[in-house]
């Protein structure tokens, strides 16, 4: 269970800090929910407390997981599917995981793929997807603003592109 307060990081989305629980009334039933409300953007997310973990509700990395993430990022990821059907729906199992290294695995790959041989609208969506919701982590676990963490995922690309 999550409480008021806590730093938390939700698929799709990003991360956030849940600002208040909440009951509603939903076809006669009482329901809780966790309401998280994102940095980045401002939007505001009500989530059932019941399938909160289920839904893939979990606590954010720490700062000494940012800093592992970072070196995974500069590491030479693998090659994508050069089918764009196929890329796109494991590029979007990638980012519903909610894992942290998946989503930079997208970021990796996709800014590579731009590099190289530019990206389709969809993959171009995808790609400004995941920067936000890997920013919006390693921002909120780092105490750093979207600005430094930006130009720190930058560099990095610009780096591994240059190889």
């Amino acid at each position: 269970m999550f409480e008021v307060g806590d730093k938390v990081a939700y698929p799709m989305h990003g991360a956030g800090v849940i600002k208040a629980i909440e009951e509603r009334c939903v076809a006669g039933d009482i329901t809780r929910y966790y309401v998280l409300l994102f940095e980045m953007g401002g939007m505001k997310v009500m989530i059932p407390m019941d399938n909160g973990v289920d839904s893939g509700l979990r606590n954010i990395i720490d700062n000494e997981e940012c800093n592992k993430v970072i070196a995974y990022m500069e590491q030479e990821q693998g090659e994508e599917d050069n089918n764009w059907n196929r890329r796109y729906r494991e590029n979007l199992e990638r980012i519903k995981t909610g894992n942290v290294y998946d989503v930079a695995d997208v970021v990796c790959t996709l800014s590579a793929r731009e590099k190289d041989k530019g990206l389709s609208t969809g993959d171009r969506k995808m790609l400004t997807t995941a920067r936000q919701i890997l920013i919006s982590e390693i921002m909120l676990a780092s105490g750093k603003s979207e600005k430094e963490i930006s130009d720190i995922i930058d560099n990095i690309l610009s780096n591994n592109n240059a190889r």
